[in-house]
This record gives C-alpha cells, structure tokens and sequence, in this order.
C-alpha cells in the first residue's frame, strides 16, 4: 500500500514537471510581455525567449520593414509627393497635407521617430508603386530573412484585415539584418530630427534611447488596443550587442532594461578563433599555410567556456590553389555546431605565433577549448 501511494505521488509529480516545465533561463524572471526574445547581434544567439514563434499581432514595429525597404530603395533622396489616401491613414500622424512634396528621407524620419501611419501609406506608394507591390516587397524580403512566423499586409501595422501578424523571434531577425545597414541604423538611433519641410523638431517617442537607458542605440514603439504594447530595442556595452523584441507587454520599458542587464551580466562576447594563420595542420601539404581571414565571436558565460571545442577539417587536396577554401574550422557548443569558418591556403610559408586559433584569448582558453581534426 506505502509502494502504491508513493507511486502515485511520484506520478503526479512528474506530470505536473511535464505541464509546468522548470524555467531553462533560470537567471532571467520578471518579464510581463507574453513573448519575448533577448537576441545577440553579431552571432544571432537567443540567450532568452518566452513563447519567440508565436505569430501575433505586432502594430508599429512593422514600421522597421518599412523604413528598411526605403532606406534600401535607393531613393531617400527623392521627393515624395503625398496623396489623398497618406493623408486619410488612421492613427499616429506626422500632419503631411495632400500635395505635398517631402524627401522620401524626412518621411522615413517621420516613421521612425514619430511613428506616422501617413508617412507610412507616403513611403509605400512611393517605393512600392502602391500598397499591394509594397506589401508584397514586405513579404519577399520577410523571406529572404528566413522570418518564418510573419506575414504583411500593410506598412504600418494596423490591425486591418488580421492577416498582419510576426512573432517576437522574427522581429529580432529583421532587427538584426536591418542593423547591419548603416543608413538604417542613423535613423533607428536618432533622438531628434529637424525636417527642413517642419518648422519644429521630431522627438523620438522610445523613451530608453532618449533618457531611460544608456546603452540604447535603437528602437521602435507600437501599440494598438489588440496588439498591446509592442517594442524593439538594441544596446551595446562591452562589444555586446544586444536586441530585445516584446510583444504584448504591460512593463514593456522594464522588460527590456531588466533583459539587457541580464544579458550584458551574464554573457561576454568571446573571441573563440582569431585570423591569420593556422597551425593546427599537421599534413606536410598545410603545415604552415593555411590561415583563416576572419576572427569568430560568440557570446559565452564564464560556465560555457570549457563547453567549447573547435572541430577542424581539412580537405585532402594533392595541391591546392593559392587563396582556395581547404577546409572548415567549427565551433561546438554542447556538441552542437553554432559557428565557422572557412580555412583557406597560401602558398607562401606562414608564420604562425600562436598554438591555435587565438592571441588575445590564448592564455584564458587555452585549457578550455579542445581541436579535433577530421580529413
């Protein structure tokens, strides 16, 4: 009878541990947003996420698309001529008057910083030709991105039709290839803007970048009543950049100072493989001329590091060509391959000043990182 019962117990037990699994980001608590994704720029890594594939309603920070795709037009020069249609957008304006003639730059200014749904409906039927090509620029590039979790159907995020929908990981996916483009990123951490066709400056309304967090290089607000609170935020500290998307948030500032303070505390951004020349080749063919030409970073707590091995494989080539690719360098974490890359050859000798792949970290890793060689 004791047997049966504590049977019975350790069963409920481990049902309830099936329902209400243990938190795997134990370090991170308090967040009010109902999804929500910490994401390191450089690598991509999500070091925090709460429901991150859930499609749902995103209102304004669609605007980052937007302003994406007209930043990449080309055209941020031109003059917009604004329509009836621009001038009749609900919600959030920046006043444009029917047949007015605005630099495409200053509306995207607009957009960003003041979060105007007329300079939204400006920019697509400038850019796109009309709301549907922009719609479907929207998706093709969306695509592109690998954003899996989203579809558009306007340029502002209006709730509208209710096919309009992205999730917390997806946004962190745009924001993160949008950031890489430095036209988009003046915008995106401009705190205020004079329009030579506005008598008054525009005040960007994300409150971390002007005041609250200094680390805030970025940002867009949105809100709609179904929607919620919706915020994109990027701050950098230490080399670390970081992005932060919440959806649906009742403490959205908080979400996103608590997150970056979580991620800057807890992560470092680690140099695991350095350039230059390799000398982990033992084959008389690449002993001392093969190199790698880009340095590889990934954001590592101090508990990880010993976690971390390097993988090389070369390619078995009777003579390779100068500057040709002869293999790959991969790094595991957990067993799990997260980063690479290329190894290429010289013909010339190469003169290696390091046991492996690093300068900087060799004293620190040394012990740490272990190399397999394959091939």
């Amino acid at each position: 009878m004791l047997f049966k019962t504590s049977l019975s117990v350790l069963c409920i037990a481990c049902l309830c541990f099936c329902l209400f699994p243990l938190d795997t980001y134990a370090g991170f608590q308090n967040v009010s947003a109902r999804n929500a994704v910490l994401m390191e720029q450089k690598s991509g890594r999500v070091l925090y996420e709460k429901l991150p594939h859930e499609s749902e309603k995103i209102a304004s920070i669609t605007k980052i698309m937007t302003a994406l795709l007209a930043v990449e037009s080309g055209k941020m020069q031109e003059k917009v001529t604004i329509s009836n249609t621009a001038v009749r957008s609900e919600g959030s304006s920046i006043y444009l008057k029917p047949g007015d003639k605005v630099k495409l730059e200053d509306l995207v200014y607009g957009l960003m910083l003041r979060s105007g749904n007329d300079a939204a409906q400006a920019i697509a039927e400038h850019v796109g030709g009309s709301i549907e090509g922009f719609v479907y620029l929207m998706n093709e590039k969306a695509a592109a991105i690998g954003m899996k979790d989203t579809h558009f159907s306007n340029p502002s995020g209006l709730d509208g039709d209710g096919k309009h929908y992205s999730s917390a990981y997806d946004m962190a996916l745009l924001t993160r290839y949008a950031m890489n483009n430095e036209a988009f990123r003046k915008v995106f951490g401009t705190k205020k803007y004079q329009s030579e066709s506005w008598d008054y400056p525009w005040k960007n309304k994300h409150k971390l970048l002007t005041f609250m967090y200094e680390n805030t290089t970025g940002g867009k607000t949105g809100f709609t009543k179904k929607a919620g609170r919706t915020l994109v935020t990027t701050a950098s500290k230490d080399g670390l950049d970081l992005i932060v998307v919440t959806l649906d948030a009742s403490s959205d500032w908080d979400d996103h100072m608590y997150l970056f303070d979580q991620g800057f505390k807890q992560y470092d951004l680690t140099k695991v493989m350095d350039k230059g020349a390799l000398a982990a080749a033992e084959d008389k063919t690449y002993k001392g001329h093969v190199y790698i030409k880009n340095e590889l970073s990934y954001p590592l707590k101090d508990e990880e590091k010993k976690d971390v091995k390097i993988d090389i494989e070369l390619f078995k080539k009777k003579q390779p060509h100068d500057g040709e690719i002869v293999g790959k360098a991969t790094m595991k974490l957990d067993g799990e391959s997260v980063g690479s890359r290329n190894i290429f050859y010289s013909k010339k000798k190469l003169f290696v000043t390091t046991g492996i792949l690093w300068h900087d970290f060799k004293e620190v890793l040394a012990s740490m990182i272990g190399v397999t060689y394959n091939g």
